[in-house]
Parts: C-alpha cells; sequence; structure tokens
C-alpha cells in the first residue's frame, strides 16, 4: 500500500475523501481499491477514484506507476490535469483504463501501445490534441470500446480503427475529425461521430446491420441524400443526423424496424412529403421522440404520424407543411410535447387534441390557424407552454382556461383575439411569460396584473387597453423586485429580440419514459405600449429595481415622471414616447448605468436639460417636446422643433412591431431542438448544446 500513499502525498484532496487511506494499511480501508488478497502494495488489481473531487497532476514518479498488476484504473470525473504518464504503459494487466472528465492535456502517449490486454479506452471530456496515433486499433486485439468524445483531436480517423473486429463502441464525438465519412467493417453496436467537420455521404455501415443500436452522425457536413440502407439497421434505437447538409426526398422504402426510439433528422435540406411511414407497425413499436424540424418538408401532416402509439415528443416545426393538425392526434395518449410552429398549417386546433392529457408544451405559432380557442383546453391541465402566436386566431380566452393552473410560458399574440383581461389568467399562478401583443384585447387593465410571483415578461403591447395603469401592489414579482436581475442577464443582447428563447431537454430514461424540462431566457420587463391608456404613472411601477426595460410608449399618458425612477439599477431600456407627460426631466435618470436605451421623445415635457446630465448618449430621446429647453456648448439653451408628421413617420417604423426599431420588442416564438447528446454531457460544449438530451 505503500505506492498508494505516495499517490496521495501527491496530489490534492480537499474534501477528504481519501481520509480512511492508510488506516491499519489494509487494503478494505483504501476507498476505491480492490486487492487480489486483501492487502500488499503489489496486489492492488482495481483503482475506481470516480467523483472524489481530487486534483493535481500524475507525474512520471506518481505511485501510482508502481501499481505494476493493476487491471482496472478508473480516474474520471476529478480535476486532474496536465498530461497522462508514460508509466501507464507499464500495467501490462490493464483492462480498463478510464480517466473522462477531466483536465488532461497533450497527446495520448504512444507507451499506451503496450496494453494489449486492454478491453475499454476512455479519454472523454479532456483537453487532449493532436492527431489519433495510427496504432489505436491494433495494439489490442481485445478492445470493446473507445471513447474519445469532447477533446480536440484532428485529423481523419486512424484506418485500424475501422477494421478492429472486437470494437462495439466507439465515441469520437465533439472533435475536430475531417476527412468523408468512413464505413467501418466491423460489428459495432455504438458509434457516435457528431459535432466533428466530416463531409461527404452517409454510408450504409452493412457490417453492423444486426448489431448497431445508436448512430449519431449530428452536425458535421454531411451531404446528399439518406440512403435507404439505414434503415435496414435492424438493432437501431437512436438515429441522429441533425444540423447537416442532407437533402432530397425521403425514399418511401426508409421504414426502420420496431425497435426504433429516437429519430432526429431536423436541421438539414429535406424536402417532399413526409414520409408516411417512419416504423414497422407492430405492437412492440416504441418511436418516443420525432424531430423532423428545420427542414423543407411539404404537404400534409401523415395520418401515419398518429398511429406512433408511444410517441412523447412531436417537432415537425419550421417546414412549409400545410393542410389542418389531424384530428387524430389526441390518439397520442402519451405525447408531452408538441411543436408544430413555423408551416403554413390552416384550420382549427383539432378539440381531439385534449387527449394528449399528458401535454406539457403545444407550440403552434407562426400557421395561418383560425377558429376560437375551445373551453375544452382546460383538460390540459398539465400544460406548462402554450404558444399559438401569430395565427388568425379570434374570439375570447375562455374561462375555463382557469383549468391550466401548470401554465408558466403563454403567447397568444399576433392573432385576432378580443375581449377583455379574463380572471381565468389568475389561476395560472406560475405564470413567467405572457404576450397578449398585436390583438384587439380592450377594456381596463385589471388590478392583478402584477401580480404574479414567478412573472418575468408581460407583453400587452399594442391593443386597445384602456382607462388608468393599475396602481396596486408591485411587490409580488420576484423577478420585477430582484436587485441581482441585472447579474443574471449579462451577456444578453443589448436590445432584446422579439425572439422568446425556450429551451427544451427530454431525458429518455429507458424505452417507456420520457422527462421534459425547459429553460426560459428573456429580459426582464413590461410593454403596454399602444394602447389608449391614460392617467398618471403609478410611482410604484418606478420602484422595481429588478425590471430591465420598460415600454409605456404610444398612450395617453399625463402627469410627471415618478423620482422613483433611480430605484430601477437594473433598467437597461425606458420608452416613455408619445404620451402627454409633463414636467421636468427627473434628474436620477442620468444615474441609470446600465440604461442604453432612452426614448421620451413627443410629450409635453419642459424645463432645462443641462448638458452635464449626458442626455447626448441618447440620440433623438427628447424631441419633439416643444418646450423642453436643452443647454447647448454657450450658456444659453435651445428648443428641439418637432417633425411636421412626427406621429405619421413613426407609426409606420411600427409596421413590424409597436415600438421604433432601435428599441426593444417582446413577442413569444418558442422552439425546440431535439437532439441526441452522449450518456455523459459535458459542462464545456464548445459550439452549441443540443436541447433534448436523450439516455438509453
Amino acid at each position: 500500500m505503500n505506492s498508494l500513499m505516495l499517490f496521495k502525498s501527491q496530489i490534492q484532496d480537499p474534501t477528504q475523501r481519501l481520509s480512511t487511506w492508510g488506516v491499519g494499511f489494509k487494503c478494505s480501508n483504501f476507498s476505491g481499491v480492490v486487492c487480489s488478497n486483501g492487502s500488499g502494495s503489489d496486489r492492488v488489481v482495481s483503482v475506481n477514484l470516480t467523483g472524489m473531487n481530487l486534483l493535481g497532476q500524475l507525474r512520471s514518479g506518481s505511485g501510482l506507476c508502481q501499481l505494476s498488476v493493476v487491471e482496472i484504473l478508473v480516474l474520471s470525473r476529478n480535476n486532474f490535469s496536465g498530461s497522462i504518464p508514460s508509466c501507464f504503459g507499464g500495467f501490462r494487466n490493464l483492462r480498463v483504463l478510464d480517466v473522462s472528465f477531466n483536465f488532461f492535456t497533450g497527446v495520448v502517449p504512444n507507451t499506451l501501445f503496450k496494453l494489449s490486454r486492454l478491453r475499454e479506452l476512455d479519454f472523454s471530456h479532456n483537453y487532449f490534441d493532436g492527431v489519433v496515433h495510427f496504432w489505436i486499433g491494433n495494439f489490442s486485439m481485445n478492445l470493446e470500446k473507445v471513447d474519445l468524445g469532447f477533446n480536440m483531436f484532428v485529423g481523419e480517423i486512424p484506418e485500424s480503427l475501422l477494421y478492429l473486429d472486437s470494437l462495439k463502441y466507439l465515441d469520437l464525438s465533439n472533435n475536430y475529425f475531417s476527412a468523408d465519412l468512413p464505413d467501418f467493417y466491423q460489428s459495432l453496436e455504438y458509434l457516435n461521430l457528431e459535432s466533428n467537420l466530416f463531409s461527404g455521404t452517409l454510408r450504409c455501415l452493412s457490417s453492423s446491420v444486426n448489431s448497431l443500436s445508436v448512430l449519431k452522425v449530428a452536425n458535421n457536413s454531411i451531404v446528399g441524400g439518406i440512403p435507404t440502407c439505414i434503415s435496414f439497421l435492424r438493432a437501431l434505437t437512436q438515429l441522429n443526423l441533425s444540423f447537416n447538409l442532407l437533402k432530397y426526398d425521403i425514399s418511401p422504402g426508409f421504414v426502420f424496424s420496431d425497435k426504433l426510439v429516437v429519430l432526429d433528422l431536423s436541421f438539414n435540406e429535406l424536402s417532399g412529403s413526409l414520409p408516411s411511414k417512419i416504423v414497422k407497425a407492430t405492437e412492440k413499436s416504441g418511436l418516443m421522440l420525432l424531430d423532423l424540424s428545420h427542414n423543407r418538408f411539404t404537404g400534409d401532416i401523415p395520418l401515419a404520424i398518429t398511429e406512433l402509439k408511444c410517441l412523447q415528443a412531436l417537432s415537425l416545426s419550421h417546414n412549409l407543411l400545410s393542410g389542418e393538425i389531424p384530428a387524430r392526434i389526441g390518439n397520442l395518449t402519451y405525447l408531452q410535447v408538441i411543436d408544430l410552429s413555423h408551416n403554413l398549417l390552416t384550420g382549427s386546433i383539432p378539440l381531439n387534441i385534449v387527449g394528449c392529457f399528458q401535454l406539457l408544451a403545444l407550440v403552434l405559432n407562426n400557421n395561418n390557424l383560425s377558429g376560437e380557442i375551445q373551453p375544452e383546453l382546460d383538460a390540459l391541465d398539465s400544460l406548462k407552454i402554450l404558444d399559438i402566436s401569430n395565427n388568425m386566431i379570434s374570439g375570447e380566452i375562455p374561462l375555463t382556461l382557469a383549468g391550466c393552473k401548470s401554465l408558466e410560458v403563454v403567447d397568444f399574440s399576433s392573432n385576432n383575439l378580443s375581449g377583455s383581461l379574463r380572471d381565468a389568467i389568475t389561476k395560472w399562478s406560475n405564470l413567467r411569460f405572457i404576450s397578449l401583443a398585436r390583438n384587439k384585447f380592450s377594456g381596463a387593465l385589471p388590478s392583478w396584473l402584477f401580480m404574479f410571483e414567478a412573472i418575468q415578461t408581460i407583453d400587452l403591447s399594442s391593443n386597445e387597453f384602456s382607462g388608468h395603469l393599475p396602481n396596486g401592489n408591485f411587490n409580488f414579482s420576484l423577478n420585477f423586485n430582484n436587485g441581482d436581475a441585472l447579474l443574471r442577464s449579462q451577456g444578453a443582447p443589448l436590445v432584446a429580440s422579439r425572439d422568446l428563447g425556450i429551451k427544451i431537454s427530454s431525458l429518455v430514461v429507458d424505452r417507456n419514459v420520457l422527462t421534459v424540462k425547459y429553460s426560459l431566457s428573456s429580459l426582464v420587463g413590461i410593454d403596454i405600449s399602444d394602447n389608449q391608456l391614460r392617467g398618471e404613472i403609478p410611482s410604484g411601477l418606478f420602484g422595481l429595481h429588478g425590471l430591465e426595460y420598460l415600454n409605456l410608449s404610444y398612450n395617453s399618458l399625463e402627469g410627471q415622471i415618478p423620482q422613483t425612477l433611480a430605484n430601477m439599477r437594473s433598467l437597461k431600456a425606458l420608452d416613455l414616447s408619445h404620451n402627454s407627460l409633463l414636467g421636468q426631466i427627473p434628474d436620477n435618470i442620468s444615474t441609470l448605468g446600465n440604461l442604453s436605451i432612452l426614448n421620451l421623445s413627443y410629450n409635453s415635457l419642459s424645463g432645462v436639460v443641462s448638458k452635464k446630465r449626458g442626455y447626448s448618449r441618447f440620440p433623438g430621446a427628447l424631441a419633439g417636446n416643444p418646450n423642453l429647453c436643452l443647454e447647448s456648448s454657450g450658456d444659453t439653451c435651445e428648443t428641439r422643433s418637432q417633425p411636421v408628421v412626427p406621429q405619421k413617420v413613426l407609426k409606420e417604423e411600427m409596421e413590424d412591431g409597436p415600438i421604433s426599431v432601435w428599441v426593444f420588442c417582446i413577442s413569444a416564438l418558442v422552439s425546440f431542438y431535439f437532439g441526441l447528446l452522449a450518456i455523459f454531457c459535458s459542462p464545456r460544449t464548445r459550439i452549441y448544446i443540443l436541447q433534448t438530451k436523450v439516455e438509453m
């Protein structure tokens, strides 16, 4: 055990996970260590230090180098750094070498060529670089698993790996491997080449026709069509070809066995009709996740999709699909996510969709849907995300939607909805985002409008609301009152996009269970612009120190700008333009160091504005206030004349939204990215993170 004690002295153990080492010098007291006869430093056969938070460098004089008969060496999920010691090549009995999820650098040492009994080699999730040695597929005829994923390897796949008969599991994902996609000539069970620089066309992998279970080639530059022979892989459970340059129609013969669980062909240039049959319809059919989004598919949604009884996540968004949503979609009782957004779908939302009673996300935005919101949708009481924006849906919000108590993200913007704000909304106690913008809602704003604890964004712009802004309790929202809002949104774009960022992560735990989570990214703000509001602005609204944007423009608001504006230390954008505000501009606006967008134009503000107050960094912010005196370079001041027809000019700018182009604008757009990641996902993904995680 002296070698292990030497190793312990050479590294750091901040959480004292190795505190039992050395007690009585018994092997059983050495956590993570197995000995052949229970003791003896030359009898250590297994060292597994997974997730012990150890750190340091393993140098050539490491105590580990003295473990001459070790068979299993696992150092994964620690904080080791530096290069791999060359002495590891002396472990002639080694069967498993796993150094994954660390901070190792450099190249794979040539001395590992001596490990002729090795079965598993896992160098994933580190910072290894350079070209993978040609001998990687020759040094051990027992090698079954090679995982080099999430590193910085370059060049081509060594030819020896293409012919190694013993190889079953190969993961080279998230590196910089290049050249044309090769074929493999052994019976692989798992092949992951995603997030590299591969080009060329897909191979048939005929040598693995009866064995390959997982095939991931996402995020490369693969061209051409999808060969029908891919569907001949009889054992396939997961196929991810997303984020490539695949084209052309999908052949009618492209039908998988009933073992397929995940199919992701998203983010390509596939065209033609959706495949009428995807898997063989048997009692054992288990397809759970189908993502054909971000392609150029046309025509109707085939009824065959409604026969996939186990389907739990369906994304056909960003295509050119037409026709109506099949009424039989309600037969898919396990569905948790439906995303049909950004198509040309017509008709109404089918009433039978309430059959999907486990639904968590219903995303139908940017289509040509019409009709009304059916009261029966209240049966979807698990629904968290409801986006029907940018359609032609009319009528009022049904009172029965109070039954959807789980709603967190609601986007009804850009439709023909009307009526007043119904009290049903108050039942959505977990509401985080709501947009009713660009509709025909009318009536007074209710007193409960700002009383949602989790609310982050409220957008009621471009409607016909009238009356006063409610002067209620503004202290309910944790986000509106969170002083750390600025820190939370650092790195976010200065001007909020029209797109609300929602990332869905779905985890296939086994062949029967898929869990769904989502994350919401949008600036914390309120937009009630372009309505018919009047009266004074409640001072409490300007006391929300977590608010990042506030837009009350294009109303008939009166009175003075509240002095409590100084409390809004997170404010990045403020638009009070085109109202009837009076009096002087509060001096404390200049103290808002994070304010980057300001528009107070076309009001009735008056008084002298000193040049020292820094309004020059907001061009045009004070235009159209004829009684406002702006201090010039001398001791005198000048008034700003307003354009002849300011309303016409700025209204034209607002054709695509309620605010001029340089000011923020919020409208929810929900997209789901269903991809496949390896079973252990790196926190250091360099290119992008696919938003659906699938593990088998």
